[in-house]
């Protein structure tokens, strides 16, 4: 479990770094721990490496102001645990639901154990994601999805993707851009 947590660590330092994250902003995690611990998603649920991630994940999100979505899975229809404060800071509708290992997933389920005041919202749209094991975190970001490729490709088993988000551009051949926004 070290090397997952390791892992981890060196992944959301540089998702963090590469992606620019701001005080404020929201990273949404989706984690297969059965794809971790070399199963296949759905079929070897394992609180130890979601622990693992999440006790990797949480502490340097938290240092940097940074809020941590965590996906559930397909039980939960792929609902987001996070942060009260964060939820009622943009006024998102919270629905009543306590993940647990066989319907939301271990990591939603040590999510909901370790936040301060934990809560369940449908839908958000976040700034960047950690895909950890194929869990399709694309519904949970905003518009403008950017895949990134980082020095870490793997959590244990489990292939990680990343991506973070930029401002759709309009306005057509007429329009100037922000590049310090792109």
């Amino acid at each position: 479990m070290k090397n997952i947590a390791l892992q981890a660590e060196a992944a959301i330092k540089e998702l963090i770094e590469k992606a620019a994250l701001k005080k404020g902003d929201i990273v949404v995690v989706g984690c297969s721990s059965s794809e971790i611990v070399g199963s296949q998603i759905g079929h070897g649920s394992s609180l130890e490496a979601a622990q693992a991630v999440f006790g990797a994940v949480y502490p340097v999100l938290k240092e940097n102001s940074i809020y941590l979505a965590a996906q559930c899975c397909e039980h939960l229809n792929r609902a987001i645990i996070t942060e009260r404060e964060y939820a009622v800071k943009h006024s998102l509708e919270i629905v009543n639901v306590v993940p647990q290992p066989k319907a939301g997933g271990s990591f939603a389920t040590t999510a909901y154990k370790n936040f301060e005041v934990p809560v369940a919202v449908e839908f958000i749209k976040a700034d960047a994601g950690m895909d950890i094991g194929s869990t399709l975190i694309g519904m949970h970001l905003k518009h403008v999805a950017v895949p990134m490729r980082l020095a870490v490709d793997k959590i244990g088993c489990a292939n990680v993707t990343f991506a973070r988000t930029r401002p759709k551009c309009i306005g057509g051949v007429r329009a100037i851009y922000d590049d310090n926004l792109m």
